[in-house]
């Protein structure tokens, strides 16, 4: 399961960027820096990256990987937020065909899924606390920080709830707050899994 998350991701994350460059009118700078301005493609950049070094991990070492659950759970809680934010509020915003409905149903749907059903495998024989899921708000708080600069200068915003140009500065406030409460449940929900059923297979 690992080297299947491991290729998905990869493939989707690469056939994304390559399907950007064929449509940019930018430049390759602008659109690799816009590219990378999507929580959706730094989020499954993670999870290649991740899945991805567990599997070469694997292959030098008999014994079945470790991970650090800590940090997987952190990376499930980033793409779960993928996942929900893309089905409530952006699936209905547009209608991709073709190869870009593949790989925007991979980034959004399939990948997510794939590493909630690896996480709820793994979870057992480990401790998580509530308090843990601070340091994972570091992540998306830069996130919100570098759009918000960026932004700003270029007036691009990857997501119409975050363009305080378009809906005004206070709209984009609200809507943080709300993104950030939305990261404080699903992280304790995955916490409150992870300590309720984990002596369970």
């Amino acid at each position: 399961m690992i080297l299947i998350i491991a290729l998905v991701s990869i493939f989707a994350v690469v056939a994304q960027y390559v399907l950007m460059l064929n449509n940019n009118t930018f430049g390759i700078p602008e659109t690799t820096v816009r590219f990378f301005s999507y929580f959706t493609i730094l989020s499954n950049s993670l999870v290649a990256f991740y899945f991805s070094r567990l599997f070469i991990k694997s292959v030098f070492n008999p014994l079945p990987p470790k991970n650090n659950f800590g940090i997987l759970t952190a990376i499930t809680v980033y793409i779960t937020i993928v996942g929900l934010v893309y089905q409530v509020l952006l699936r209905q915003i547009w209608s991709p065909t073709g190869l870009q409905k593949v790989v925007d149903e991979l980034l959004h749907s399939v990948i997510p899924a794939l590493v909630i059903v690896y996480w709820f495998i793994n979870r057992t024989g480990h401790r998580l606390k509530f308090s843990d899921l601070i340091p994972w708000l570091a992540f998306p708080l830069f996130y919100l920080i570098f759009v918000s600069i960026r932004g700003n200068f270029s007036g691009f915003y990857p997501y119409p709830f975050l363009d305080i140009k378009t809906i005004g500065f206070n709209q984009v406030l609200i809507n943080s707050l709300s993104m950030t409460g939305l990261f404080v449940i699903v992280s304790a929900i995955f916490i409150w899994i992870s300590k309720k059923f984990k002596t369970l297979t």
